[in-house]
């Protein structure tokens, strides 16, 4: 009997509470799976302290391993004392004690006779041989055993390896995908018996060589993390900065495992951590968990180690500015040429550090993974890379990029003199849209076929395959496109179209703001429904500031003011359009994008959606209908006729431009509404999208009734949060501007100068919006609020 056939993983045990063990019960009770958390029973008191404190660990970590606080009372503490018959209702047991043979051999042979007969055994090591484990497991279990590698933190990184042995079967595995993509929202990528897998093994080799070529082009750390970041299309932490998120205790152990079990790898010899490296673990100076390693921050200096004197020295020094524009180049096989080509360290660096990561991947790609598309992924997943390895080599002209690696070679200026195998001479590339290169078969392997990715309509793609097929244009300006899908992405008769904005981070301007009302008028004369999605995060940051400036410049006010006029009038019509309107959102959803989606008729947010009305960041408030619902939602749940208890959270949230760290954390701040829906795995947005409208439409869609009348709080109600807002000034929460824009917000939501209790309509408030948003505008802190959000990308507070 197998899981799949028979079962779905609705309980799920973790056995350790350390660091991982801990966060990956916290990533499960995110998605809503009910978890027992486990650990050695303790020595005195209660006999589940140690996973007590774990838990309680858990509320105080940063960045939040909960989408929520109220997420860790879906964890439950146990010990193997006491509780091992807890176990026999889970569906799935992780195991994530530390990296010892012996002690997970023990574990094993205690738990066995306590599991379900359908259970599956998974060890998330990520160093030991998953068959090696595999034979200590008891017979009863190894078609049940396998390994699920999270990389840290488990609720932000997307990646999971996954690693079957020899006996595991592979309806196991396939059960096991389907819970990682659906339920956890994750990426997954099969992995071989390896050490360290795919993505550690590719991406710590990839830092082994940037630190190795660091020391013999003689360029300082901060410099190598300029050149290594974003200008590589990697993450801001590049390099060195990444060694000490990660933990430099924690590198290192990666590193010895691949100098302890690749003896046979022809890079051994660089699978070492430098000596300086070695000396700050020895100093207890770890990286960010400790406030110092490679870098460190006294007062508002950012620090360097030199490796040379084993000092810190001033960091921030940056690339040099020929090479700089070389990485500038949008064609990357002239990029990299000319990298090549220049005599610049620098330059020379760059071209070494690829060059050997292409050479590694190369020759080990038959022994890590089962194609090209597997280690893409890993890496992108895993370390954050907008390309993948191979994807960079292949846009940079495969055979080019062959040629010069054999002429490094032969030169001897490679790290290794394995030469390329013979297939990377006979292709153009690994990526075709017939599928990905697999060197183990010399064949091409296409995607995987499992029911939960038929829910993906667009998934992420690699380089060279098929361009996803975004339908029949229906409508379309210069800054939104609506679309019919084809029916080879979903029902077998497509009629529910998409709106997508073409704007920079989906920003709003006229353009959209007309785009969105033609869209609809579309929609409710041909289709069931309208769901505004994009294939790329962010769904919007909200207004185009940017749009403004000429009549900024100008003085024009009237023309601002006949756009927020219009926003509004958006906003209203996305509410009671006569077909439901669905937000798929995914990323920021901030300012006027948060206010789009609080009047749609349902939203579907990606778990990770950090969603917010962030207006007083920019000196002003939210005017596009936020405030407006706010003060409606607050009189419909006010209980006996206290408006200003419901409506003083919703105030809060918008005077402090609070943001949900969550959709979940949204929902409850009141972004989001209790009907709208969460989905763990963002690709699987638009599946869902489609389907709510689907639903509502089969139900007969009523668009809402506007209201002619509800009461709001008045001047008493605006007094009372006047008065808590001296506090927050008094306590030095807020700057006086903050204050003055906070006395806005509060008269706004709060009917205006009216009694309590008077009823307006939802006119009455969107008027009191343009009005004081039209004020604040007009103010220079808010003008300088504006020009140094445009300018620096972040708020001013003055």
């Amino acid at each position: 009997m197998t899981l799949s056939s028979t079962h779905s993983i609705r309980r799920v045990a973790v056995l350790g509470a350390g660091v991982m063990g801990a966060q990956i019960a916290a990533h499960l009770s995110n998605a809503g799976i009910e978890t027992v958390l486990f650990d050695l029973p303790a020595t005195d008191g209660n006999p589940n302290a140690i996973a007590l404190k774990a838990l309680d660990n858990l509320k105080k970590l940063k960045p939040a391993p909960l989408m929520s606080a109220s997420r860790v009372d879906g964890i439950a503490p146990a010990n193997y004392g006491t509780d091992l018959a807890l176990l026999s209702g889970c569906d799935l047991v992780i195991e994530a004690i530390a990296e010892r043979l012996d002690w997970k051999a023990d574990l094993y042979a205690k738990i066995a006779p306590h599991l379900a007969s359908h259970a599956i055994l998974a060890s998330n090591t990520s160093g030991l041989s998953i068959e090696k484990l595999a034979g200590s497991v008891p017979a009863e279990l190894q078609s049940r055993f396998c390994g699920i590698h999270f990389f840290n933190p488990p609720r932000y990184m997307y990646l999971v390896e996954l690693i079957a042995t020899k006996a595991c079967q592979a309806d196991t595995l396939d059960a096991l995908e389907t819970f990682l993509t659906l339920r956890l929202g994750k990426g997954v990528v099969r992995a071989k018996d390896t050490p360290n897998f795919i993505a550690n093994r590719i991406g710590v080799f990839s830092m082994l060589t940037t630190i190795k070529h660091a020391e013999t082009f003689g360029i300082r750390f901060d410099v190598v993390d300029d050149l290594t970041g974003p200008k590589l299309g990697r993450p801001k932490s590049a390099t060195f900065r990444t060694a000490d998120v990660v933990g430099l205790d924690t590198f290192a152990h990666v590193v010895k495992t691949m100098t302890d079990a690749l003896g046979d790898d022809p890079w051994h010899g660089l699978f070492q951590t430098p000596e300086w490296l070695n000396r700050l673990i020895a100093a207890g100076a770890l990286g960010q968990k400790t406030r110092q390693g490679i870098f460190k921050k006294v007062g508002k200096d950012v620090l360097m180690l030199d490796p040379a004197t084993g000092e810190y020295i001033a960091g921030g020094q940056k690339a040099s500015d020929e090479v700089k524009a070389l990485l500038k180049n949008p064609d990357a096989a002239a990029k990299i040429a000319a990298l090549r080509a220049s005599e610049h360290p620098e330059a020379q660096f760059i071209w070494a550090c690829l060059r050997d990561v292409w050479h590694y991947i190369a020759v080990q790609l038959e022994h890590i993974a089962d194609n090209a598309r597997d280690v893409d992924f890993a890496i992108r997943w895993g370390f954050g890379w907008e390309q993948g390895p191979f994807e960079m080599w292949q846009a940079a002209g495969w055979q080019a990029i062959a040629a010069a690696i054999n002429e490094d070679i032969a030169a001897g200026k490679t790290l290794s003199s394995t030469p390329l195998p013979a297939w990377v001479m006979v292709r153009d590339g690994v990526h075709t849209p017939q599928g990905s290169f697999s060197a183990a078969t010399a064949a091409m392997v296409g995607r995987s076929n499992l029911p939960v990715y038929e829910r993906q309509f667009y998934p992420p793609t690699v380089l060279g395959e098929a361009e996803p097929d975004f339908g029949e244009t229906l409508f379309e300006n210069d800054s939104v496109r609506m679309w019919l899908p084809p029916a080879s992405v979903g029902a077998s008769a497509n009629d529910i179209p998409v709106l997508s904005f073409k704007t920079k981070a989906h920003c709003v301007g006229a353009n959209v703001l007309a785009g969105v009302q033609e869209s609809i008028k579309i929609a409710e004369q041909y289709h069931p429904g309208l769901v505004i999605w994009h294939s790329t995060a962010p769904f919007s940051v909200g207004a185009d500031l940017m749009s403004m400036g000429p009549a900024f410049m100008t003085g024009d006010f009237a023309a601002i003011e006949n756009m927020v006029a219009e926003f509004q009038n958006t906003s209203q019509a996305i509410k009671y359009a006569k077909v439901p309107v669905v937000g798929a959102a995914q990323g920021y959803a901030f300012g006027g994008g948060c206010e789009f989606l609080m009047h749609c008729a349902r939203v579907v947010a990606h778990v990770e959606t950090y969603i917010g009305l962030v207006e007083v960041g920019v000196g002003l408030l939210p005017a596009g209908g936020g405030c407006k619902e706010f003060a409606l939602r607050a009189s419909r749940l006010a209980r006996n006729g206290n408006i200003l208890e419901v409506l003083k959270d919703y105030y809060l949230a918008m005077a402090t431009a609070k943001v949900g760290t969550s959709a979940e954390e949204g929902q409850q701040i009141g972004y989001l509404k209790e009907s709208d829906v969460i989905v763990m795995n963002a690709n699987e947005l638009l599946y869902v999208a489609q389907a709510q409208v689907r639903a509502m439409a089969a139900a007969g869609y009523r668009a809402p009734v506007r209201p002619k009348a509800f009461a709001v709080a008045g001047r008493s109600g605006a007094a009372t949060i006047r008065a808590q807002l001296v506090n927050m000034l008094e306590g030095g929460f807020i700057s006086k501007y903050d204050f003055h824009i906070g006395v806005q917000i509060a008269e706004i939501v709060c009917g205006g100068d009216v009694d309590a209790g008077t009823l307006v309509d939802e006119d009455w408030i969107l008027k009191l919006e343009r009005e004081r948003f039209m004020g604040l505008l007009k103010k220079g802190k808010t003008q300088e609020r504006i020009m140094h959000m445009i300018e620096f990308n972040k708020p001013l507070r003055n």
